[in-house]
């Protein structure tokens, strides 16, 4: 009798905290529920963009020699040309405004003919390729001219750029982020309702493709035309053109 009392009292205890637990958990649940609000939310987009004249220009100067002879008059050859056209892009650029040259492409190889299904050697050839980094824009028609005097045989990669771009970029997202904010508060004004806090907002920032001007011409065709134009000028006209940056952000804010 003892044992079965036992064994009922038991079993109750266990009913009990069995309930208890429910109870607490079916608690919390609705409790949790009754916190979550329903937050609605307004999307908008908005662009910036300026266009702004470039002061960076870059360009590539390359001296290609040859030789039929040997690798080494070719290389000697190169080295002499290379050496003046450095020297003098060197002595036309502005170190204190971060200007620099510098040689990015040395090749050394022995060129080819084919007839008949058979490899003739042709000749040996060598190039040197130097690049001009400078903010002395007004100087790159000079400077191309030097060079092509000085025996360069190809200028190429021309390109222009804008050395505030960050800042600028920086500038237009912030435009851009408050005029997206405008017209959302307009949107929810128009509609009875405030705006309580960002969801979320990305942007981004881009130029325009860099005006690009390529030249690739031979060293006696060049000089031809420095001699014939001389009495009016520099022989290369240089137009910059303009960067034009574009800001676009896409926003998202909560509404009540």
């Amino acid at each position: 009798m003892k044992k079965l009392m036992i064994l009922a009292a038991s079993a109750a205890l266990i009913a009990s905290i069995a309930v208890g637990v429910n109870c607490i958990t079916s608690n919390s649940v609705t409790a949790a529920a009754a916190n979550v609000e329903e937050r609605g939310y307004v999307s908008v987009s908005a662009s910036s963009n300026k266009e702004l004249t470039p002061d960076t220009a870059e360009i590539s100067i390359s001296v290609v020699t040859t030789d039929t002879r040997s690798m080494q008059n070719a290389t000697s050859k190169n080295k002499e040309i290379s050496e003046k056209v450095y020297n003098a892009m060197k002595s036309m650029i502005n170190t204190n405004d971060k200007d620099y040259v510098k040689t990015t492409n040395f090749n050394a190889n022995p060129r080819y003919t084919y007839s008949s299904n058979k490899r003739i050697f042709d000749r040996y050839e060598v190039s040197n390729t130097i690049v001009i980094h400078t903010k002395s824009i007004s100087k790159i028609g000079d400077m191309i001219d030097k060079a092509i005097s000085l025996g360069a045989t190809e200028v190429s990669n021309m390109s222009f750029s804008l050395s505030s771009y960050e800042n600028e970029c920086d500038a237009l997202l912030s435009s851009a982020t408050k005029k997206a904010r405008a017209q959302a508060d307009t949107l929810v004004k128009a509609a009875g309702s405030v705006i309580t806090g960002v969801k979320s907002i990305d942007g981004n920032c881009s130029p325009n493709a860099h005006t690009r001007v390529m030249y690739s011409m031979k060293a006696n065709m060049y000089a031809n035309t420095l001699e014939a134009d001389s009495a009016a000028g520099p022989s290369t006209p240089i137009e910059v053109g303009v960067v034009k940056i574009y800001a676009n952000v896409n926003t998202s804010f909560f509404v009540k």
